[in-house]
């Protein structure tokens, strides 16, 4: 039994890959099913520790992006790229046919389109998952002859057939899918058990307005409130240097934490802490709903089809989150709206509550059962 996993090389598209490999591998040991082998095609490892840790062997294919936004420069990019995207093509339609895969699961992004093609050319069957409320170009393109499709937003399933459509939810690695002890996490970040904690995500490449607004609100935060910041590995000694002058002298001071990347024991540890969550409103929106924890995001203005946008308005229709626009993105807005959240017990437990609500736990073991069901039938 061979598995195919290919997405784009970002946090959003490897994360829900490992948690369904995760559970592949625990069906494998389970089943005792004998050769089985997991593959993840994409232009990067980006996590060759993750990818050791859960069998995946990495093929490295590269390829071009196609741009939407029209400028000359982006014309140019795209005219070069057509013909990454032809030479990735025939690799992947190579490769693809060495490894013969029983079944290919696509997360999505422009890395992945290469090995869909080749699956299609070589009649594999292809499972695909969509993390937003509307799909990106290839996983909407990929959809039409897509054997299943499984969807984090049940919005997102209008875009594809009803009959091969399912409303899974997100894969959420085991190892963060649920929140750690509340002693134990604040024990892990030396807090004080009496004051809310604020958790700042930016992702692991930080949100340089979310850092600098932060900045902002340093000062009025710290009175009431201990903050446990992750600024991104880029912006880490910048936003550290600026808290520590923001804070000169402030008594409080020692209620700050910085962080340039929280890895999975830190992270569920931090969720464990966290009162509120401030956070973009990519995939880390379902991680904060399957913690349970009240949350305000900042969705990216230009992301691809406006995706973050719709995301953080569809979450906070079910009464999870609040959101607030780059353009009203102030220290003070912030500032009123976490006091706001925090303070007003029966708003907090609703939010609370819906996030929870939100959440569907299964998913990543809903998907990876599908993809050894298919695998093991096409083996046969």
């Amino acid at each position: 039994m061979k598995i195919v996993f290919t997405g784009g090389g970002t946090g959003g598209h490897f994360y829900p890959i490992i948690a369904v490999a995760e559970r592949v591998n625990q069906i494998i040991d389970h089943e005792n099913i004998l050769g089985g082998k997991l593959y993840y095609i994409s232009d990067s490892p980006y996590d060759k520790e993750m990818l050791f840790e859960n069998a995946l062997t990495f093929e490295e294919i590269k390829t071009g992006k196609m741009r939407t936004h029209v400028t000359l420069k982006s014309f140019f990019l795209n005219f070069l790229d057509i013909f990454k995207i032809f030479l990735g093509t025939l690799n992947a339609i190579y490769k693809m046919f060495s490894i013969y895969p029983d079944v290919v699961f696509g997360k999505g992004g422009y890395v992945s389109l290469p090995t869909i093609i080749a699956a299609f050319i070589w009649q594999i069957p292809v499972v695909i998952h969509e993390s937003d409320s509307a799909p990106g170009r290839v996983n909407k393109w990929a959809g039409r002859f897509a054997k299943k499709i499984a969807v984090s937003f049940i919005e997102a399933a209008d875009y594809f057939p009803k009959k091969r459509v399912a409303w899974t939810g997100q894969p959420i690695r085991a190892e963060i899918e649920y929140p750690a002890n509340r002693r134990e996490a604040l024990d892990y970040f030396k807090l004080e058990e009496s004051l809310p904690v604020i958790l700042i995500l930016g992702g692991s490449q930080g949100a340089e307005l979310i850092n600098n607004t932060v900045l902002d609100a340093l000062s009025r935060f710290v009175n009431n409130y201990q903050i446990i910041h992750q600024t991104g590995v880029r912006n880490f000694k910048t936003v550290t240097d600026m808290a520590e002058v923001v804070l000169t002298d402030n008594q409080y001071k020692s209620r700050y934490t910085s962080m340039s990347f929280l890895n999975s024991i830190s992270l569920k540890m931090a969720a464990g802490a966290a009162t509120i969550i401030i956070s973009r409103a990519g995939s880390m929106l379902f991680e904060i709903a399957s913690w349970g924890v009240p949350s305000i995001l900042i969705p990216i203005t230009n992301s691809n089809l406006d995706h973050q946008r719709k995301n953080a308005f569809n979450y906070a229709r079910v009464g999870a989150c609040t959101v607030i626009e780059e353009m009203n993105m102030t220290g003070n807005i912030l500032s009123e709206e976490v006091e706001r959240i925090i303070e007003d017990k029966k708003v907090y437990a609703a939010m609370a509550q819906n996030a929870k609500a939100f959440n569907k736990p299964e998913a990543a073991t809903k998907i990876a059962q599908a993809l050894v069901d298919i695998a093991l039938s096409h083996e046969g």
